[in-house]
């Protein structure tokens, strides 16, 4: 099996670190790693067809059409893209055909750094990757998301309204979900801004599952 680890982008999200700390993880489960810094990659046709699974930390960024189309013609034959936070749902905000692909796209994380919790939806409580975990309480970036009906949300976070904000209602935005693109699955967590937040336990296992859920 081959994992191809694309990092790159806005280095407040560290790419390198935390990507890194997830390479032992899909060596030990068998996969022969390919780490790259560029994007061109996408465009190497022969490569993209024998990856397996496509691990993106890439936050904002632009990327072109041609490197777009390598990427999509790989899920849409069955390899698996996967990922965390800015790294892929604040990826290429200008490009609406990759925005079409993950599902969501981050909007805004209101206050910053907030106490709040991931709760997975009751109704997917079984689902492999969140099996076992009902809730999770953090204290970083929580992300406010747009999102379609294609995606099957496992877990959600609700953003309240306070005094003086634009909105009335709390909010509720997808925290963890997956995705079918033609052939391939798509995973999205959106937590994960610093390394401290992808070592919170239930946060960890969410997400080494979501790779293996994902990969082809």
């Amino acid at each position: 099996m081959t994992a191809l680890v694309v990092r790159g982008g806005w280095e407040g999200h560290c790419p390198v670190e935390t990507t890194d700390s997830f390479l032992p993880f899909l060596e030990k489960s068998g996969y022969e790693t390919v780490v790259s810094d560029t994007l061109d990659i996408y465009l190497d046709a022969e490569l993209m067809a024998r990856t397996d699974l496509v691990l993106q930390c890439w936050t904002m960024g632009t990327i072109t059409a041609q490197q777009l189309a390598g990427l999509r013609a790989a899920v849409e034959g069955g390899t698996g893209f996967a990922g965390w936070h800015g790294g892929i749902a604040d990826a290429f905000r200008s490009s609406t055909d990759y925005l079409h692909m993950v599902g969501g796209q981050f909007a805004c994380h209101p206050r910053n750094f907030v106490d709040h919790t991931v709760e997975v939806v009751p109704e997917r409580a079984d689902h492999p990757i969140v099996a076992g975990i009902s809730r999770v309480s953090l204290h970083t970036e929580q992300y406010w998301v747009l999102a379609d009906s294609r995606n099957d949300v496992l877990a959600t976070t609700t953003v309240p309204a306070v005094p003086g904000d634009p909105w009335t209602e709390p909010v509720v935005s997808p925290a963890v979900w997956t995705r079918t693109w033609g052939a391939g699955r798509v995973f999205v967590c959106t937590v994960g801004h610093k390394q401290e937040d992808l070592d919170v336990p239930e946060i960890r296992t969410i997400i080494e599952r979501g790779l293996t859920w994902a990969s082809r």
